[in-house]
């Protein structure tokens, strides 16, 4: 689901609410979000997942077309860990 779709899918769940406003509140949500990975804050949904940033340290790695080593950079990465109960939907099994 993009986001698109779903601002269109909590608008037709809720048609007292406009399309603009569900997309300003997604959006709104969403910034936050982002905003507070970006200053390495964790972010958890409950019983959906937890965002985290984590720093990559810089490596040597290869090209995949020429096989030639290439030096990356260290970067921050976003880590996710679903909930049990997500995972336990998604592997269609109970919940404990």
């Amino acid at each position: 689901m993009i986001r698109s779709e779903l601002v269109a899918r909590i608008a037709a769940q809720n048609p007292h609410l406009y399309a603009r406003a569900v997309e300003r509140v997604v959006g709104a949500i969403l910034e936050r979000m982002t905003d507070a990975l970006a200053a390495s804050d964790r972010v958890e949904l409950r019983g959906f997942v937890a965002f985290s940033a984590r720093e990559m340290r810089a490596r040597t790695g290869r090209n995949p077309r020429s096989g030639d080593r290439v030096e990356v950079a260290a970067k921050t990465a976003v880590h996710f860990r679903l909930s049990k109960t997500m995972r336990a939907r998604l592997n269609h099994q109970r919940p404990r």
